[in-house]
């Protein structure tokens, strides 16, 4: 697994590409944006350590720019940084960073919340590349979602609930699993959050918004709904 991290403290990026080499990852340190980005010429990581302060491009705008890349909008990023208020966690989070790490922080939490997060985003299985509900057709490979022909654009973490759903049709699932399962356990924030998402998915669903219900008191599921 190849993990790159962007931190202009040569120390702390000493430091954290150490650790992550000594547990068998193939870690690189990057100072500056700049630098991240030339290296991308070459390669692509499977994981983004980021730090917001930095010398050329904050880390916000770093973040926002891969997610919006659909080449890379897949990897996850993690942010590592001494601004810790609840305003720039939920930030990133919503941003679509997959965890945030505060400064300073312990190397053994530092290296166990990189693996859970592998863990968490890791490929399922590709037994199934494509997902297919009623006119809904996911292709898991290409990060891809057409829905009765036409592709439909998705922010990551719309990709991630609809493929919640399409992988579990007919499931109902509760508010805090859905943020466990799309966001992950150390997200910040309220049930509203899940709930928007969901306005949002239905609405560019168009006429297959319907197939998301809502289970009043519980959550939500996929099912086929007949008109």
């Amino acid at each position: 697994m190849k993990i790159w991290c962007i931190e202009d403290d040569e120390n702390i990026n000493n430091l954290i590409t150490y650790a992550l080499t000594s547990q068998g990852f193939d870690a690189e340190g990057f100072g500056c944006y700049s630098q991240f980005e030339e290296r991308l010429k070459t390669g692509r990581p499977d994981l983004v350590m980021l730090d917001i302060m930095l010398p050329d491009t904050d880390g916000i705008t770093i973040l926002k720019n891969l997610k919006n890349d659909k080449q890379l909008c897949h990897i996850p990023v993690i942010m590592l940084t001494a601004k810790n208020s609840e305003i720039d966690i939920v930030k990133a989070l919503d941003l679509g960073a997959e965890d945030y790490i505060r400064k300073p922080f312990g190397i053994l939490e530092m290296v166990s919340r990189v693996k859970a997060v592998l863990r968490r985003c890791e490929k399922t299985e590709k037994v199934q590349e494509k997902l297919t509900f009623g006119g809904i057709v996911m292709d898991k490979e290409r990060h891809i979602v057409t829905v009765c022909g036409r592709q439909i654009d998705f922010t990551l973490k719309e990709y991630y609930l609809l493929k919640l759903f399409m992988e579990n049709p007919y499931k109902v699932f509760s508010r805090e699993h859905i943020m466990d399962a799309v966001w992950g356990e150390s997200y910040v924030g309220e049930s509203r959050t899940v709930d928007m998402h969901i306005k949002t998915l239905r609405h560019k669903l168009g006429s297959m918004g319907d197939s998301i219900v809502t289970i009043r008191g519980v959550g939500y599921k996929m099912e086929e709904v007949t008109k």
